[in-house]
């Protein structure tokens, strides 16, 4: 499996949290129609610092219960203190996208964001093995992935477009599919599923001061496959500081997402 690349830092899991809030607001009647109710057994796969996993198990309380897998020990670590913050029902452990470890058909919804992207040639393993967890007869795979054709800074330092081209380099040479969600329904056909849902959708979002995005997150990935070096990594963080001296009112970020529901029969 390739090697996930983001490094996990404040201003990362920051904007975890304005994805989680936009994911929540755009998808909660699709949420809740996958099985996200009250009562629910829902698996988050690949659950990163648990923003999304700590509001499934809000929907899920008080007798559903959320498990949250990742296998980056610091992303578990917060979606564990989140968890505990928040009072909310999640079992965090570690787990890969095709070992998650979970029992097999045990789930109501089986719920994958922003994973497949970075595994390139092991999408359909992922998703075969995600289907698996869903409870035969009505369970759910959830899936949400990107489209970075239509991704992009509004109004960017040229430092952002040249560090987007480099993480873009960065996933060809691994093999990843960084457009992956315009085909996420033809995953859950090949997995067996019924495809019930497939949309797609671009979110608006203003950056606060100290986010960047995926590509500055993936910048110790970029130095160690010789993509760049720490005089790069200097320079893009000049120009990013100032750049949000000028202030940030008309930099938007837009990310194309795409979700697809599968049901098992």
């Amino acid at each position: 499996m390739a090697d996930y690349s983001l490094t996990l830092s404040d201003s990362e899991i920051q904007r975890y949290r304005l994805m989680a809030d936009a994911a929540e607001r755009r998808e909660r009647e699709l949420w809740a129609a996958a099985g996200a109710g009250p009562g629910a057994r829902i698996a988050d796969v690949g659950c990163g610092p648990g923003a999304v996993a700590v509001r499934l198990a809000q929907l899920a309380a008080p007798d559903g219960v959320v498990w949250a897998v990742d296998r980056d020990g610091d992303a578990l670590a917060v979606a564990s203190a989140l968890a505990e913050r928040s009072g909310v029902p999640v079992h965090v452990g570690p787990g890969s996208a095709e070992r998650t470890g979970l029992d097999a058909g045990t789930f109501d919804l089986v719920m994958m964001r922003h994973v497949l992207a970075h595994n390139g040639g092991h999408e359909q393993a992922i998703v075969d093995h995600l289907a698996t967890l869903a409870r035969p007869g009505g369970g759910t795979v959830y899936l949400v992935d990107i489209d970075i054709s239509s991704s992009g800074l509004r109004n960017a330092p040229p430092a952002f477009d040249e560090m987007h081209e480099l993480y873009g380099e960065l996933h060809r040479r691994r093999g990843d599919d960084l457009n992956i969600g315009a085909r996420l329904d033809e995953l859950l056909v090949a997995a067996g599923l019924d495809v019930v849902a497939f949309e797609g959708h671009i979110d608006v979002v203003t950056p606060p001061p100290g986010m960047r995005g995926p590509a500055w997150a993936a910048r110790e990935a970029l130095v160690a496959e010789g993509l760049a070096g720490p005089d790069d990594i200097a320079r893009w963080d000049a120009a990013f500081q100032e750049a949000e001296k000028e202030g940030s009112g008309r930099r938007r970020f837009f990310a194309a997402n795409f979700v697809a529901v599968g049901r098992r029969s």
